[in-house]
């Protein structure tokens, strides 16, 4: 029995907002997200998932809006905490994270860390929802995690080509545990 998940990394978002938790869409996001709707209107997904963080839930909320949907929050499909500040070079700390795995700065997490966190929610996920469509708000380091577990050729390269890829899907095909197909989607074309 096959279980598929639509990874869907969120539209974009307002940086001049530094509050992870809170961050919202802009009005262009806000907009696209309508995208990821009009891709998944004839998925038949059966269930809606997303990390904690607003920009996540909201790029999936007007899709569970139309089709009367409630949205399960799971903390642990949230986004890789950077610092307790705001990192000013990105790019640099990126490669840093994607060139060592378990680096981190002092009060964040390390790469390591996150895929963790992200595979452990996903198993809980596939064990509990076996054989359905489901559709999970996330993030891009968080996403790119999660593909790198299953495709370690992906990398720092890849991660970067995304950067302005939002929103993002990603459609994951498992046969119980084990994932068998990996299919990035890009909506704007």
């Amino acid at each position: 029995m096959q279980t598929e998940i639509y990874f869907i990394r969120h539209a974009e978002s307002n940086y001049n907002n530094h509050d992870d938790l809170e961050r919202e869409l802009t009005s262009k996001g806000l907009t696209d997200r309508e995208l990821v709707t009009n891709y998944l209107s004839d998925k038949n997904i059966e269930i809606v998932l997303s990390s904690p963080y607003k920009r996540a839930i909201d790029t999936v909320k007007h899709f569970a809006d139309k089709h009367n949907m409630d949205i399960e929050k799971i903390e642990d499909f949230r986004e890789r905490k950077i610092d307790s500040c705001w990192v000013e070079d990105f790019k640099e700390f990126s490669k840093s994270q994607w060139n060592d795995f378990k680096y981190k700065l002092s009060d964040g997490e390390c790469l390591e860390e996150v895929q963790s966190r992200n595979i452990a929610a996903l198993q809980k996920v596939l064990k509990t929802h076996s054989g359905k469509k489901i559709i999970v708000g996330s993030h891009g380091t968080a996403l790119s995690t999660i593909i790198n577990y299953y495709d370690k050729s992906f990398g720092y390269e890849d991660f970067a080509s995304i950067k302005n890829l939002m929103p993002w899907v990603v459609k994951f095909i498992f046969e119980g545990n084990t994932c068998i197909k990996i299919e990035k989607i890009n909506l704007f074309l």
